[in-house]
Order: C-alpha cells, then structure tokens, then sequence
C-alpha cells in the first residue's frame, strides 16, 4: 500500500489497517462521521505534508510562521520533523507546550527540551496561566522558553506558531513580517473567513509576506469509510456528523438516522 492511499493519512494508519484487518466480533452498534462524504477532497498524508514543508523552510530566507491547532498532534509532529531536515527550530507556544508534555508518556513524541524545539511565553498567556494556579508549569516552561523578542534575530532559524492571541504578543514585541518571511495556514481553509482567520490573513499582506496552504483534513476519506463500516460488520449503523447522508449512501451498510434527541436501544 503505497503512502498516498487512503488509508495511510495519518501518522497512525497503521491502527486503521490493523482494525480492518482483525475487527471485534459482534458488534452492536457503530457511530460513524462522514465530513468528508460527498466530496472529492484529496486526502494527503502527513508525509506528503512533511515533505511539503521541508520545501517551503528551505526556500524561505527569513520565518515560517505557521497557523495549526495545538490538538492536531500529527500536524505538531510534521512540523517538527521538516525543522530537524532543514536546520530549523519549532516556536510553540505554552498550550501546545501542555499538549506535548501530556502526551510526554510517548518517546517518539517531541515535547519541550528537545532539540529544535522552543517554547514562546508571551506575557497574555503566562498571565492567563498563572491565574488558573498553573505558575509551575509556566516555570517549568521557562527552562525551554524564548522571548518574542528573540525571534527578530537569525530569521532563517525559527518556524513559528501564529494565532489572533499570539500576534497581540508579537506586534508588542515589534515584531512584524515581511518579504523575507512566509506564512502558512496548516487547517482548513473555510476558517480563513471568520473573524480570527481574516486577522491573522491582513497582518502577513501587510507585510507582503509569501501564502501557502499546507493541509490535509483530519477526517478520513470517503473510501475508507465504506471500507471502515462493511468491515465493522455491525447490527446498526449510526451516522453523527456530516451533510451528505442523505445523498451518498451508496456501499454503506443499512443505515439508521437517528433525529436530534431521539434515543436507541441496543
């Protein structure tokens, strides 16, 4: 199975395979989202993704800043990994930080004190920190930290993260973009029209920084999804998310619409 199947999107297929392979006998019920049913959508890999911007860090003079969501843990370990291939140091900032260090039970997961990994304290997030009494982690983090000021030395070094929240910190710290830096928005692009998407879209064109959009959905592909649900083989299948239920049913099992509210007994 070649890296661009369906089934190798995420860093984790290789669960997918496996349950596919060997699914649990006797299964009673299986809820099912489909956002992406319907759609053609190209579901790349996250190797694809890492080769992506591998590319773009080496043909970049000066910063990457890029916009994903610290949840996205996948999207966090690309990232890193196209900074150790080319040289560069991953800027998180403290909630991505707490992210890693959750998940820290995992080896192969970076998390603050690696190499090629720094923690941005902004003053707005520290504050928010210390109020909710977590002072010990914000300490914690300033063994791996950096200032937003330092990201104005050595451009070519830092791939940043950038949110409506963090730019307040970063314009305080006067730090602007410009020509020599890129920016890339790594979620879906339907985000870009609200509010916070549209903010953090004007102040890289003020600064005539270059756009790229490097992204894959995290949901699966229609395909698998068929694939998914006839090999679960279960008595009823319930579908929880997504608009085209109703108009891409073909190779589904039978399904049971459950209305809001109603309840099912198994």
């Amino acid at each position: 199975m070649n890296r661009t199947s369906p089934l190798t999107h995420g860093r984790k297929s290789a669960l997918t395979r496996r349950l596919i392979a060997a699914p649990p006998e006797n299964l009673d019920v299986l809820l099912m989202e489909g956002t992406n049913l319907g759609s053609d959508k190209s579901c790349l890999s996250e190797s694809d993704l890492e080769d992506a911007f591998v590319d773009l860090f080496r043909a970049t003079a000066g910063r990457v800043f890029v916009a994903w969501s610290a949840q996205n843990v996948d999207r966090t370990v690309t990232l890193y990994r196209a900074c150790l291939k080319t040289g560069r140091t991953l800027v998180v900032d403290l909630y991505t930080a707490e992210v890693m260090e959750v998940l820290a039970e995992s080896p192969k997961l970076p998390r603050p004190g690696r190499d090629n990994l720094k923690v941005v304290i902004t003053s707005a997030f520290a504050r928010m920190y210390r109020r909710a009494g977590r002072e010990t982690f914000v300490d914690q983090m300033a063994a791996h930290g950096i200032s937003a000021a330092s990201l104005q030395a050595t451009p070519e070094r830092w791939v940043v993260m950038v949110r409506p929240s963090l730019i307040r910190d970063y314009v305080r710290n006067r730090i602007a973009p410009n020509a020599d830096d890129a920016w890339c928005w790594s979620m879906w692009r339907g985000y870009l029209k609200n509010d916070d998407g549209a903010l953090v879209s004007r102040w890289f064109e003020k600064g005539g920084s270059r756009a790229v959009h490097i992204h894959t959905s995290g949901h699966a592909s229609p395909a698998v999804l068929r694939l998914f649900a006839h090999a679960m083989n279960a008595r009823q299948f319930v579908p929880i998310h997504g608009v085209a239920w109703d108009a891409d049913t073909a190779g589904f099992p039978s399904i049971r619409r459950l209305a809001d509210g109603e309840s099912i007994t198994l």
